[in-house]
């Protein structure tokens, strides 16, 4: 109970005028080694890790209740930064602090550094190893910049989810080295500084007075890596792990353009949330931040969802990533042969079953219940899954020689079963909980997936096959046409209604019609204007969708960036290019989004970063680049 009570006087002082003990999602800055992510606050907590992957249990989880573990390190007295920002071209946050006495800077980083499995495989990777991988450190230094600052370091981690507590020793003779350890917990942790460590029950503290030039570091482990022993070695392991994201930044293909800036970021954090041993990309970093403040629309996104495989061939490819989409086909491919079943989403270790469970002893972001771990949709039937795996595989298949004898039998199959299914409803792109629907763009996406597998055995040079399937693809595309347009012309969102829904802004980014099809043009048109709240997309009108839940939602931003794209395809350019700057004024302080925006306070709602909304930032910022370019070109 004394811990309880101590708790909860230090998260008192931590509430904000706003009311709220819990920072903006949009205020968290992300952290990533590609094994591992973290969120970091405004304060300098750490309030998100996740091991010994980034779908593992969680050690700090602050995000989801205050009292489930945290690590901060900052001034003493002083909760609110002068200024954050990533180091350019890197995932080391950086936080300046001035104080009445003094300015302090504080950088936060997952280490990365050279491949050390030198005598010996390791069994985590499926993927052909590169020359780096994650060093299981996250590493904190401190520089005093002039006068004098009081800081604190505060460690208190909270392991399975908060379920249970840690107890913390010294190891070896000095106060710098810790091990925190609990019962039935294979991964102890490991804190190294050189500041002088106390134990406090389940916290480790240490507290010093840093004067001008004064610099200090403290380092949390995981594994058999040894983090940093002195601060010269954490600087160099630092600058070592910056070098890192530099050079592969370099490798992007990046316009010369004002919005440069938010294209590296993106592919950056897409880069961040991908697991490098096996090439899977998971759809963000965290569980159950809300989609409606305070509601049940939460869910778990560790996890690596296929429909994502497309888009992420379409980002990465545009800009120069090649390698990164290979990893993550050859994911997809590798779960293809490893069952006959397609899932709509995998671990990112590959593993099928995502069984979901509450974890009720968790409050929630602001009171956001329930907490989930695991993801009930993981079984549920949705047509889209054929098609974007087609479209995935049309993209990476570029050539003849590159289709193998591995993957034409894995193609033969699913584009075979999209022909059996397509007509059966489903639960649509949106994964809703409601009744089963033939949702149009489902349907679309079926004839996505034939379509693909038509030009793929052109290319290959089977001729029945093409046949068979173009016929097909041409039964769908005339029933998609008769029953999925309403009387004015519009795309609905299943075959029994007059709803919109803005997974049809991907008619034209499909190819299903041509982008100047009148109707291409009234759905778009009827989506920019009618399924828009401030000109920002909703998925649907929760009160005309049974998606089988309570309250309402913000805008989808991956949406609206959808509606970026299709307007410039229709020709709408300057409401496109209008709407895109609109968007990226919407970005988070560090340029990164979460799944939603509300659309009357630009607040930022659901997991956090999210890979689809930054690969649909991409799509669309090209979308604009590509038509500026094109009119340079017209008017020479």
């Amino acid at each position: 109970m004394e811990f309880e009570v101590a708790s909860t006087e230090a998260a008192s002082q931590e509430i904000p005028l706003g009311g709220s003990p819990f920072p903006p999602i949009a205020d968290y800055g992300f952290l990533s080694d590609c094994e591992v992510c973290a969120l970091v606050a405004p304060s300098g907590n750490v309030e998100w890790l996740c091991l010994p992957r980034m779908d593992g249990p969680s050690v700090f989880a602050g995000i989801l209740d205050r009292h489930a573990g945290r690590f901060r390190v900052g001034p003493r007295d002083h909760a609110v930064p002068a200024d954050r920002r990533y180091l350019p071209g890197t995932m080391i946050l950086e936080t300046t602090w001035g104080t009445s006495t003094g300015w302090l800077v504080v950088r936060d980083v997952l280490l990365v550094g050279p491949w050390h499995h030198g005598q010996e495989r390791s069994h985590r990777y499926a993927r052909s190893p590169r020359d780096h991988e994650a060093s299981h450190v996250l590493l904190r230094t401190m520089r005093c910049l002039n006068g004098f600052v009081d800081v604190e370091m505060d460690c208190e981690p909270a392991f399975d989810y908060a379920r249970q507590r840690g107890t913390w020793r010294y190891e070896g003779a000095g106060y710098g080295d810790g091990i925190c350890e609990a019962p039935g917990i294979t991964l102890p942790l490991r804190l190294r500084t050189d500041m002088r460590l106390g134990f406090e029950g389940p916290r480790a503290r240490a507290e010093t007075r840093m004067r001008s030039g004064d610099t200090a570091f403290c380092a949390l482990s995981w594994s058999e890596h040894l983090a940093p022993d002195s601060f010269e070695e954490a600087h160099e392991r630092l600058a070592r792990t910056g070098a890192f994201w530099h050079e592969w930044i370099s490798r992007g293909r990046f316009p010369d353009h004002p919005w440069r800036v938010h294209l590296q970021r993106s592919a950056l954090t897409l880069k961040g949330l991908t697991y490098a041993p096996t090439g899977a990309m998971m759809a963000a970093a965290t569980t159950s931040l809300p989609e409606t403040p305070g509601g049940e629309r939460n869910w778990d996104y560790r996890y690596s969802w296929l429909r994502d495989s497309t888009f992420m061939l379409w980002g990465l490819s545009t800009l120069g990533f090649d390698r990164e989409a290979h990893d993550f086909f050859y994911f997809i491919a590798d779960r293809l042969e490893a069952s006959d079943r397609l899932g709509i989403m995998y671990g990112i270790d590959g593993r099928e079953r995502l069984d979901e469970e509450t974890l009720d002893h968790l409050s929630g972001y602001e009171g956001a219940k329930p907490v989930r771990i695991g993801n009930g949709a993981w079984d549920q039937r949705q047509h889209d899954v054929w098609g974007v795996l087609l479209d995935s595989m049309r993209l990476h298949f570029n050539s003849g020689d590159r289709l193998d004898e591995r993957m034409w039998p894995l193609i033969v199959r699913q584009v075979d079963a999209a022909v059996a299914e397509w007509r059966e409803p489903d639960r649509g792109i949106w994964e809703v909980r409601g009744e089963p629907r033939h949702f149009t763009s489902s349907k679309v996406f079926c004839w996505v997936a034939v379509d693909r597998g038509a030009r793929l055995a052109r290319l290959r040079g089977d001729r029945a096959a093409a046949k068979r399937w173009r016929a097909a693809a041409d039964e769908m595309h005339a029933e998609i046409c008769e029953r999925g347009v309403d009387a004015r012309g519009v795309f609905v969102q299943h075959y029994d209604t007059d709803a919109l829904d803005a997974s049809l802004l991907l008619v034209p980014l499909l190819g299903f019609l041509p982008s100047n099809d009148e109707r291409v043009v009234a759905t778009v048109l009827a989506i920019a204007n009618e399924l828009t709240e401030n000109d920002l997309v909703l998925r649907y009108r929760t009160e005309l969708t049974d998606d089988g839940l309570d309250g309402v939602e913000g805008s989808f931003t991956i949406c609206s960036f959808w509606l970026v794209s299709a307007l410039v395809e229709i020709g709408e350019v300057g409401r496109a290019r209008n709407l895109c700057d609109k968007l990226l004024g919407f970005a988070s302080p560090l340029a990164l989004y979460a799944e939603e925006i509300d659309a009357t306070n630009g607040r930022h709602l659901g997991n956090f970063p999210q890979a689809f909304t930054h690969l649909a930032l991409i799509n669309a910022v090209m979308h604009i680049i590509r038509a500026d370019e094109a009119l340079v070109d017209d008017a020479a």
